[in-house]
């Protein structure tokens, strides 16, 4: 493991050690990071004014940013329970230059490039957001929808081996993620 990772008041990132961090990608706070998943150049995952979890064998790639929001009564979320987290499940696939904010991610689901997925918003298990989409607070992204646009907004129903397309990409992340760890090692 690599990477700048940084406590904030008290708390430091719990990050698998089968996981693979980067050299710059920058992890701060309460953020989880599961086993073979991967934090690629220059991403940041600011855990700092709420937690972010992040599962297995999920990839984000190069350039993302990742926060939370916080508890609006300014208690700390540990106390009150508010502000919204940030919630990534496994195999998760999100492209270079993506913008993650206090939002919810189901396992198995795609993130296209450069896309922006708001707070409280949903993309559901095998979904897709196109390259360049802006999906807007508290939207919800059907399981096997194409959502594109921005705003984002329904587009399609994704083919059965489109459906496919990011639980492939995760593995191979996955497999990338190892190699760069056992290059490490060397």
């Amino acid at each position: 493991m690599t990477g700048f990772i940084r406590p904030y008041q008290g708390i430091t990132p719990k990050i698998h050690p089968e996981a693979f961090i980067a050299e710059n990608a920058v992890i701060i706070g309460d953020v989880e990071i599961g086993a073979g998943s991967s934090i690629w150049y220059n991403c940041v995952l600011r855990g700092d004014v709420n937690k972010i979890r992040v599962g297995r064998n999920t990839n984000i790639q190069d350039g993302t940013v990742v926060h939370c929001n916080h508890d609006r009564s300014g208690r700390s979320y540990r106390e009150s329970g508010g502000g919204d987290p940030c919630f990534i499940g496994d195999n998760v696939v999100i492209g270079h230059m993506a913008l993650i904010h206090a939002c919810t991610l189901d396992s198995d689901c795609f993130i296209g490039m450069n896309a922006v997925v708001m707070d409280r918003a949903v993309v559901e298990a095998r979904a897709m957001v196109a390259a360049g989409a802006l999906v807007s607070p508290r939207k919800v992204v059907l399981s096997g929808q194409l959502w594109g646009g921005r705003p984002a907004r329904f587009m399609r129903e994704l083919k059965p081996e489109e459906q496919e397309m990011g639980p492939y990409i995760a593995r191979t992340y996955t497999a990338l993620g190892a190699s760069y760890r056992s290059d490490d090692d060397l």
